[in-house]
């Protein structure tokens, strides 16, 4: 039976680019992983999209004068961009302000207040007389009276990571200068305490391969403090209304209902492609593999607040929605990174400090920015992208072991064979050619027992330690001049090595699909190792939007060259460019 995977990959907000701290802290390592699954021939799906709500991006179009839709539609729209150019492979790369989202996540809403999971309270918050609303978090700022440090927001300290009361918060001050009062307002409050036990019973059940990174921050923190009640509703008018009479003027809180987007665009990619009821293969099925992608600011909300919406939705949602009553399965694994920092400073998009992701495309081509983002992916620590490494990584791993040994085989190849693999009879190959062949083949299970347990800068290095082996064989086996003496040897050890090159380019598919995909078409296969990416508008009653597609390929790839002797290949090319020296200095001056 195939196996269902669902990789889904934290929501970007709609407020700014994304850099390479970000691709690297989620996109690109759900992307390698999906990949890999889809060479397995497994039924995946990856979806994210667009946190289109929340304060960030209403602030961004109050500083522009303009609406939250028609910001958070510009950076929607550069999202696709750089996820197409930098081939971040989404099934379903779709918005948070669709009219199935919005659908979905009330469901959840009402299934958890069904279930006596959300209660009513007052509460004290900040509001501006001369706006005369109520203020969003993010639009007041001041001291935490926890920690003693300034820039919380009033609902929560970044420094200390402690939820705030609003009351509480020293020095409050309002952006934009508004002036500040407390007024009391209503809201609706999960009541987490109530789950805590199945969380935590939840995290210690994934103990065997969940991160220590991540089930030392979740477990911690339930053990340290407990699952407090949280606020799930505030007084906005842009986002997702609540669905109860007497409510109007409330929106659920962006921490809520962005996370669901989880759930809402398998659902919503089902719909599209005329199967409506496809998206339970990954949400009903108690088989099925869920691994969340994020970085490390957003473990807690995805290991202990999800599982807790989740759980507490219990059968619930699935009759509200579906009128079955069935669980919604639980994440199987939350394989969150650690940050990026940049030249040994934190990456801040103020200060420019920082290498945009659709900006370094117009320099580098998407093989090398992944190559290096991924052997400097931070899995269990912070790492710091450095630009002396950038290109030393280039052209000392990427171009001298794996694309030179590549180009140089096959130019070598297609000069004295006349653009053919050998013909040679693989009954007569040598020991030194099978036990070759056998080290490449094994790699299959060694780079993919690294990726079926979400170790990704492990599996790149051992696909590129088996690339040496295959170097260090061509060292001994020396085909040009073995084909000075004896023609036939040297194309025993010219197809040897043309078909270790091939496994290799499956094995380095996930992290480098544009160059193993030219290298596919090097060989003459006519079926793709890939599917294609497409943009796809979809309408609804809110409107219209944009989403990001990928239209698979069927089978599995994922195995040993099978290469023929005697058939004809194209003329290779160089998959990789080296890098100048002065690379380095021209992009540090770009920072800051």
């Amino acid at each position: 039976m195939t196996e269902n995977i669902l990789v889904a990959i934290a929501w970007p907000y709609a407020n700014a680019e994304i850099h390479v701290g970000n691709i690297t802290g989620s996109h690109l390592s759900g992307d390698i992983i999906a990949r890999y699954h889809r060479l397995k021939g497994r039924n995946v799906a990856m979806v994210s999209g667009t946190d289109s709500h929340g304060t960030p991006v209403t602030l961004r179009a109050e500083d522009e004068d303009s609406t939250p839709e028609k910001v958070y539609k510009r950076f929607h729209e550069g999202f696709l961009e750089l996820f197409q150019q930098m081939g971040i492979s989404y099934d379903m790369f779709t918005t948070t302000h669709t009219e199935n989202h919005f659908k979905v996540s009330q469901s959840i809403f009402l299934a958890l207040k069904e279930n006596g999971h959300l209660y009513a309270k007052k509460s004290m918050q900040w509001f501006s007389p001369e706006a005369n609303r109520f203020l969003p978090d993010r639009y007041v700022e001041g001291t935490c009276y926890i920690c003693g440090e300034d820039g919380a927001r009033s609902d929560q300290c970044d420094s200390c990571g402690n939820v705030l009361e609003p009351a509480k918060l020293k020095n409050p001050i309002a952006k934009g200068g508004d002036a500040l009062e407390l007024r009391e307002t209503e809201h609706f409050y999960l009541d987490l305490s109530k789950l805590e036990p199945k969380v935590a019973s939840f995290l210690r059940e994934r103990s065997t391969h969940m991160r220590d990174t991540v089930l030392g921050e979740s477990l911690g923190k339930i053990e340290a403090e407990g699952l407090l009640p949280r606020p799930i509703t505030r007084d906005l008018d842009w986002g997702i209304p609540v669905p109860v009479e007497g409510w109007e003027g409330k929106c659920l809180y962006v921490w809520f209902e962005a996370v669901i987007g989880y759930l809402s665009s398998p659902i919503e990619m089902a719909k599209v492609n005329g199967t409506p009821d496809a998206w339970q293969d990954w949400w009903t099925n108690p088989d099925a593999r869920q691994l969340h992608f994020i970085g490390k600011d957003n473990i807690f909300f995805h290991t202990a607040l999800w599982p807790a919406e989740l759980m507490g939705a219990g059968t619930e949602f699935m009759k509200i929605f579906t009128g079955e009553e069935k669980l919604l399965t639980l994440p199987h694994d939350v394989p969150a990174n650690q940050f990026m920092n940049l030249e040994g400073q934190k990456i801040s998009g103020s200060r420019n400090w920082a290498v945009w992701g659709r900006d370094a495309l117009t320099r580098y081509d998407p093989d090398a920015l992944r190559y290096y983002l991924t052997v400097n992916m931070p899995e269990t620590k912070d790492s710091d992208w450095d630009w002396e490494f950038f290109v030393a990584h280039n052209n000392n791993e990427l171009v001298a072991n794996w694309g030179n040994l590549a180009n140089r085989v096959l130019s070598f190849c297609y000069k004295h064979w006349e653009g053919k693999i050998p013909d040679v009879d693989v009954t007569t190959l040598r020991r030194a050619d099978l036990d070759l062949l056998g080290v490449i083949e094994a790699g299959f299970a060694s780079v993919g027992d690294l990726l079926e347990a979400v170790k990704i800068r492990a599996a790149l290095n051992e696909a590129m330690r088996l690339a040496t082996e295959v170097n260090k064989y061509l060292d001994t086996s020396a085909p040009w001049k073995e084909l000075k003496v004896d023609r036939d040897e040297a194309a025993k050890s010219v197809y040897t090595a043309l078909k270790a090159i091939d496994s290799l380019k499956t094995i380095f598919a996930p992290f480098l699909p544009f160059t193993s995909e030219a290298l596919n078409k090097t060989f003459g296969y006519e079926t793709p190792l890939f599917g294609e990416q497409f943009v796809e508008t979809i309408e609804d009653n809110l409107g219209t939007h944009t989403a990001l597609r990928y239209r698979g390929v069927d089978g599995e790839q994922w195995k040993p060259s099978e290469l023929t002797p005697a058939t004809a290949f194209n003329q290779p090319s160089p998959l990789f460019k080296k890098l100048d020296k002065e690379v380095v200095e021209e992009e540090r001056a770009r920072l800051g």
